[in-house]
Protein backbone atom coordinates (compact mmCIF):
# COMPACT_ATOMS: atom_id res chain seq x y z
CA UNK A 1 0.00 0.00 0.00
CA UNK A 2 1.19 3.40 -0.84
CA UNK A 3 1.88 6.30 1.41
CA UNK A 4 -0.98 8.32 -0.60
CA UNK A 5 -3.31 5.20 0.31
CA UNK A 6 -2.78 5.19 3.75
CA UNK A 7 -3.44 8.68 3.86
CA UNK A 8 -6.64 8.39 2.68
CA UNK A 9 -7.79 5.49 4.86
CA UNK A 10 -7.17 7.63 7.83
CA UNK A 11 -8.76 10.00 6.88
CA UNK A 12 -11.67 8.12 5.75
CA UNK A 13 -11.55 6.02 9.21
CA UNK A 14 -11.74 9.31 11.07
CA UNK A 15 -14.83 10.26 9.04
CA UNK A 16 -16.37 7.36 10.24
CA UNK A 17 -15.72 7.33 13.87
CA UNK A 18 -16.90 10.76 14.10
CA UNK A 19 -20.10 9.40 12.20
CA UNK A 20 -20.33 6.49 15.15
CA UNK A 21 -20.27 9.23 17.61
CA UNK A 22 -22.40 11.75 16.48
CA UNK A 23 -24.96 8.80 16.04
CA UNK A 24 -24.30 7.42 20.07
CA UNK A 25 -25.18 10.96 20.86
CA UNK A 26 -28.34 11.71 19.19
CA UNK A 27 -29.36 8.13 20.74
CA UNK A 28 -28.40 9.03 24.07
CA UNK A 29 -30.47 12.38 23.14
CA UNK A 30 -33.10 10.29 22.33
CA UNK A 31 -33.32 8.40 25.36
CA UNK A 32 -32.90 10.64 27.62
CA UNK A 33 -35.70 13.10 26.55
CA UNK A 34 -37.46 14.42 28.85
CA UNK A 35 -41.09 13.51 28.57
CA UNK A 36 -43.73 16.22 27.42
CA UNK A 37 -46.33 14.75 30.03
CA UNK A 38 -46.53 17.18 32.70
CA UNK A 39 -45.60 16.30 36.77
CA UNK A 40 -48.68 16.45 38.96
CA UNK A 41 -48.40 19.38 41.35
CA UNK A 42 -48.34 17.69 45.16
CA UNK A 43 -50.41 20.17 47.85
CA UNK A 44 -48.94 21.10 50.76
CA UNK A 45 -50.78 20.20 53.82
CA UNK A 46 -49.93 22.40 57.11
CA UNK A 47 -49.55 20.47 60.33
CA UNK A 48 -48.53 23.34 61.96
CA UNK A 49 -50.00 24.15 65.43
CA UNK A 50 -51.80 27.51 64.03
CA UNK A 51 -55.47 27.43 64.22
CA UNK A 52 -57.25 28.82 61.26
CA UNK A 53 -58.66 32.31 62.24
CA UNK A 54 -62.22 32.80 63.66
CA UNK A 55 -62.42 29.07 64.11
CA UNK A 56 -64.23 29.54 67.47
CA UNK A 57 -66.78 31.39 66.43
CA UNK A 58 -67.64 28.81 63.76
CA UNK A 59 -67.78 25.72 65.84
CA UNK A 60 -69.74 27.46 68.25
CA UNK A 61 -72.45 28.18 65.66
CA UNK A 62 -72.55 24.68 65.00
CA UNK A 63 -72.85 23.93 68.83
CA UNK A 64 -75.76 26.26 68.38
CA UNK A 65 -76.82 24.46 65.40
CA UNK A 66 -76.59 20.70 66.69
CA UNK A 67 -78.24 21.15 70.30
CA UNK A 68 -81.68 19.94 69.42
CA UNK A 69 -79.99 16.75 69.00
CA UNK A 70 -82.34 15.36 65.70
CA UNK A 71 -79.15 14.06 63.81
CA UNK A 72 -79.95 9.85 62.92
CA UNK A 73 -76.39 10.30 64.93
CA UNK A 74 -77.92 11.20 68.08
CA UNK A 75 -80.00 8.03 68.52
CA UNK A 76 -78.87 5.77 66.28
CA UNK A 77 -74.98 6.19 67.02
CA UNK A 78 -72.55 3.68 68.13
CA UNK A 79 -72.75 4.73 72.02
CA UNK A 80 -76.82 4.56 71.16
CA UNK A 81 -76.30 1.03 69.94
CA UNK A 82 -75.26 -1.22 72.70
CA UNK A 83 -77.16 -2.97 75.71
CA UNK A 84 -76.92 -0.57 78.26
CA UNK A 85 -77.70 -3.63 81.27
CA UNK A 86 -75.32 -5.68 79.27
CA UNK A 87 -71.48 -5.66 81.37
CA UNK A 88 -68.81 -3.40 80.82
CA UNK A 89 -66.88 -5.40 78.54
CA UNK A 90 -69.67 -6.62 76.59
CA UNK A 91 -71.14 -2.69 76.40
CA UNK A 92 -67.11 -1.87 74.80
CA UNK A 93 -67.41 -5.07 72.49
CA UNK A 94 -71.21 -4.19 71.33
CA UNK A 95 -69.59 -0.35 70.70
CA UNK A 96 -66.71 -2.02 68.41
CA UNK A 97 -69.16 -4.43 66.69
CA UNK A 98 -71.05 -1.06 65.64
CA UNK A 99 -68.35 0.82 64.15
CA UNK A 100 -67.02 -2.18 62.28
CA UNK A 101 -71.04 -2.48 60.70
CA UNK A 102 -71.07 1.44 60.09
CA UNK A 103 -68.72 1.98 57.56
CA UNK A 104 -70.45 2.92 54.34
CA UNK A 105 -74.31 2.54 55.91
CA UNK A 106 -76.69 4.60 57.02
CA UNK A 107 -76.82 4.99 60.66
CA UNK A 108 -80.63 3.94 60.68
CA UNK A 109 -79.64 0.60 58.36
CA UNK A 110 -76.99 0.31 60.93
CA UNK A 111 -78.97 0.55 64.09
CA UNK A 112 -81.65 -1.99 63.19
CA UNK A 113 -78.66 -4.75 62.40
CA UNK A 114 -77.39 -3.42 65.97
CA UNK A 115 -81.04 -4.42 67.23
CA UNK A 116 -81.36 -7.69 65.34
CA UNK A 117 -78.06 -9.13 66.44
CA UNK A 118 -78.71 -7.83 70.12
CA UNK A 119 -81.97 -10.17 70.15
CA UNK A 120 -79.64 -12.89 68.63
CA UNK A 121 -77.27 -12.37 71.37
CA UNK A 122 -74.06 -10.61 71.04
CA UNK A 123 -71.31 -11.08 73.09
CA UNK A 124 -68.11 -12.54 71.62
CA UNK A 125 -69.20 -16.59 72.88
CA UNK A 126 -72.60 -15.84 71.12
CA UNK A 127 -71.13 -14.68 67.72
CA UNK A 128 -68.68 -17.60 67.34
CA UNK A 129 -71.22 -20.02 67.91
CA UNK A 130 -73.19 -18.36 65.14
CA UNK A 131 -72.33 -19.53 61.65
CA UNK A 132 -70.88 -16.40 58.83
CA UNK A 133 -73.48 -17.25 56.75
CA UNK A 134 -76.18 -16.86 59.87
CA UNK A 135 -74.19 -13.78 61.32
CA UNK A 136 -74.75 -12.46 57.41
CA UNK A 137 -78.62 -12.60 57.21
CA UNK A 138 -78.33 -10.76 60.53
CA UNK A 139 -76.86 -8.05 59.56
CA UNK A 140 -78.04 -7.83 55.46
CA UNK A 141 -78.38 -5.15 54.25
CA UNK A 142 -75.42 -2.96 55.87
CA UNK A 143 -72.75 -2.35 52.94
CA UNK A 144 -70.36 -4.75 52.57
CA UNK A 145 -71.72 -7.39 54.74
CA UNK A 146 -70.38 -10.57 53.75
CA UNK A 147 -67.11 -9.01 53.99
CA UNK A 148 -68.32 -7.14 57.59
CA UNK A 149 -69.45 -10.84 58.84
CA UNK A 150 -66.29 -12.69 57.80
CA UNK A 151 -64.34 -9.63 59.86
CA UNK A 152 -66.43 -10.04 63.34
CA UNK A 153 -65.79 -13.66 63.29
CA UNK A 154 -61.97 -12.87 62.79
CA UNK A 155 -62.15 -10.66 65.35
CA UNK A 156 -64.30 -12.18 67.97
CA UNK A 157 -61.57 -14.81 67.80
CA UNK A 158 -58.93 -12.73 67.97
CA UNK A 159 -60.90 -10.93 71.30
CA UNK A 160 -61.51 -14.43 72.96
CA UNK A 161 -58.06 -16.06 72.67
CA UNK A 162 -55.85 -12.48 73.05
CA UNK A 163 -57.71 -9.79 75.45
CA UNK A 164 -59.74 -12.11 77.35
CA UNK A 165 -63.42 -11.44 75.42
CA UNK A 166 -63.04 -7.80 75.68
CA UNK A 167 -61.50 -5.53 73.30
CA UNK A 168 -58.00 -3.79 73.34
CA UNK A 169 -57.59 -0.71 75.04
CA UNK A 170 -54.92 0.82 73.43
CA UNK A 171 -55.45 2.92 69.01
CA UNK A 172 -52.71 -0.15 68.06
CA UNK A 173 -54.57 -3.18 69.53
CA UNK A 174 -57.53 -1.79 67.27
CA UNK A 175 -56.24 -1.34 64.18
CA UNK A 176 -54.59 -4.95 64.42
CA UNK A 177 -58.08 -6.59 64.26
CA UNK A 178 -59.23 -7.33 60.78
CA UNK A 179 -61.76 -4.54 59.54
CA UNK A 180 -60.71 -1.73 62.52
CA UNK A 181 -59.49 1.21 60.58
CA UNK A 182 -58.20 4.23 62.11
CA UNK A 183 -61.22 6.43 62.24
CA UNK A 184 -63.15 2.87 64.16
CA UNK A 185 -59.91 2.79 66.26
CA UNK A 186 -59.85 7.12 66.98
CA UNK A 187 -63.65 6.59 67.98
CA UNK A 188 -63.87 3.32 70.05
CA UNK A 189 -60.94 4.55 72.33
CA UNK A 190 -63.09 7.86 73.09
CA UNK A 191 -66.47 6.19 73.29
CA UNK A 192 -65.96 2.63 74.89
CA UNK A 193 -62.91 3.24 76.86
CA UNK A 194 -63.09 7.33 77.71
CA UNK A 195 -60.08 7.75 76.15
CA UNK A 196 -59.73 10.22 73.37
CA UNK A 197 -56.22 9.39 71.95
CA UNK A 198 -57.21 11.49 68.13
CA UNK A 199 -59.71 12.29 65.94
CA UNK A 200 -62.32 9.77 64.22
CA UNK A 201 -62.44 11.55 60.53
CA UNK A 202 -64.79 10.26 58.54
CA UNK A 203 -66.22 11.77 55.48
CA UNK A 204 -68.44 14.10 57.05
CA UNK A 205 -65.04 15.80 59.25
CA UNK A 206 -63.56 15.32 56.23
CA UNK A 207 -65.95 17.14 53.80
CA UNK A 208 -67.20 19.81 56.06
CA UNK A 209 -63.60 20.69 57.96
CA UNK A 210 -62.34 21.28 54.12
CA UNK A 211 -65.52 23.36 53.35
CA UNK A 212 -65.07 25.76 56.38
CA UNK A 213 -61.13 26.40 55.28
CA UNK A 214 -60.01 24.20 58.46
CA UNK A 215 -57.88 21.25 56.34
CA UNK A 216 -57.31 23.15 53.23
CA UNK A 217 -55.24 20.93 50.97
CA UNK A 218 -56.16 17.64 52.79
CA UNK A 219 -56.58 14.87 50.16
CA UNK A 220 -57.74 11.83 52.96
CA UNK A 221 -59.52 11.42 56.31
CA UNK A 222 -55.93 10.78 57.26
CA UNK A 223 -54.36 13.63 56.31
CA UNK A 224 -57.67 15.77 58.04
CA UNK A 225 -57.20 13.95 61.47
CA UNK A 226 -53.71 15.13 61.49
CA UNK A 227 -54.13 18.96 60.26
CA UNK A 228 -57.18 19.03 62.94
CA UNK A 229 -54.93 17.79 65.57
CA UNK A 230 -52.38 19.93 65.24
CA UNK A 231 -54.78 22.91 66.36
CA UNK A 232 -57.95 21.68 67.68
CA UNK A 233 -57.80 21.36 71.30
CA UNK A 234 -57.73 18.28 72.76
CA UNK A 235 -61.00 18.51 74.94
CA UNK A 236 -62.93 18.68 71.63
CA UNK A 237 -61.31 15.74 70.35
CA UNK A 238 -64.08 13.38 71.53
CA UNK A 239 -67.10 15.57 70.38
CA UNK A 240 -65.91 16.70 67.05
CA UNK A 241 -66.89 13.64 65.14
CA UNK A 242 -70.38 13.28 66.81
CA UNK A 243 -70.90 17.27 66.28
CA UNK A 244 -70.17 16.98 62.56
CA UNK A 245 -71.30 14.24 61.78
CA UNK A 246 -74.62 15.59 63.57
CA UNK A 247 -74.50 18.74 61.31
CA UNK A 248 -73.23 16.68 57.82
CA UNK A 249 -76.80 14.67 58.26
CA UNK A 250 -78.76 17.80 58.56
CA UNK A 251 -77.46 20.83 56.95
CA UNK A 252 -73.74 20.62 55.30
CA UNK A 253 -75.08 17.46 53.62
CA UNK A 254 -71.93 15.92 50.51
CA UNK A 255 -75.09 16.94 47.63
CA UNK A 256 -77.07 20.46 48.00
CA UNK A 257 -75.85 21.26 51.58
CA UNK A 258 -78.75 23.68 53.15
CA UNK A 259 -76.14 26.79 53.38
CA UNK A 260 -79.06 29.38 53.03
CA UNK A 261 -80.36 27.51 56.60
CA UNK A 262 -76.40 27.41 57.99
CA UNK A 263 -75.25 30.20 60.62
CA UNK A 264 -72.04 30.12 59.46
CA UNK A 265 -72.99 31.29 55.37
CA UNK A 266 -71.02 34.49 55.93
CA UNK A 267 -67.90 32.68 57.70
CA UNK A 268 -67.58 29.56 55.28
CA UNK A 269 -66.20 30.03 51.61
CA UNK A 270 -68.09 27.59 50.27
CA UNK A 271 -71.53 29.55 52.30
CA UNK A 272 -70.24 32.47 50.67
CA UNK A 273 -69.64 31.57 47.34
CA UNK A 274 -73.88 29.93 47.73
CA UNK A 275 -76.92 31.20 45.47
CA UNK A 276 -80.36 29.77 46.08
CA UNK A 277 -81.56 27.74 42.78
CA UNK A 278 -84.61 27.77 41.60
CA UNK A 279 -85.11 23.82 41.23
CA UNK A 280 -83.34 22.55 44.32
CA UNK A 281 -83.51 25.65 46.73
CA UNK A 282 -80.58 25.65 48.84
CA UNK A 283 -77.59 24.57 46.53
CA UNK A 284 -74.00 26.19 46.00
CA UNK A 285 -73.65 27.87 42.12
CA UNK A 286 -72.82 25.57 39.68
CA UNK A 287 -68.70 25.64 39.14
CA UNK A 288 -68.67 28.33 42.28
CA UNK A 289 -65.41 26.95 44.00
CA UNK A 290 -64.77 28.76 47.39
CA UNK A 291 -60.95 28.74 47.53
CA UNK A 292 -58.67 26.77 45.63
CA UNK A 293 -57.66 23.37 47.41
CA UNK A 294 -61.05 23.46 49.15
CA UNK A 295 -63.60 20.49 48.59
CA UNK A 296 -66.37 21.47 46.28
CA UNK A 297 -69.84 20.80 47.28
CA UNK A 298 -70.78 18.82 44.77
CA UNK A 299 -71.11 15.25 44.87
CA UNK A 300 -68.13 13.82 46.42
CA UNK A 301 -66.46 10.09 45.46
CA UNK A 302 -67.20 7.69 48.49
CA UNK A 303 -69.45 9.86 50.47
CA UNK A 304 -70.36 7.99 53.42
CA UNK A 305 -74.50 7.33 54.16
CA UNK A 306 -73.82 7.86 57.63
CA UNK A 307 -71.32 7.46 60.56
CA UNK A 308 -71.36 7.35 64.43
CA UNK A 309 -69.45 9.07 67.60
CA UNK A 310 -69.98 10.91 70.79
CA UNK A 311 -67.80 12.39 73.56
CA UNK A 312 -69.54 10.24 75.75
CA UNK A 313 -67.75 6.84 76.71
CA UNK A 314 -69.80 3.86 77.86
Amino acid sequence: MTQTNQVVDQKVLKVEVKAVKVEQMSDDAEETKPSKKKARRSVKVDYSGEAPAGWEEVYANIEEMRAGRTAPVDTMGCERAHDPAAPPAVRRFQCLVSLMLSSQTRDEVNYAAMLRLRDHGLTVDSLLATSEEELGELIKPVGFWRSKAKYLLEAARVLREDWGSDIPDTLEGLVGLKGVGPKMAHICMAVAWGKPVGIGVDTHVHRISGRLGWTAGCKDPEDTRRALEAWLPRDRWAEINWLLVGFGQETCLPVGPRCGDCLNRQLCPAGRAWAPSPRKGASPRKGASPRKGLPSPKKEAGASKGGSSSNTSI
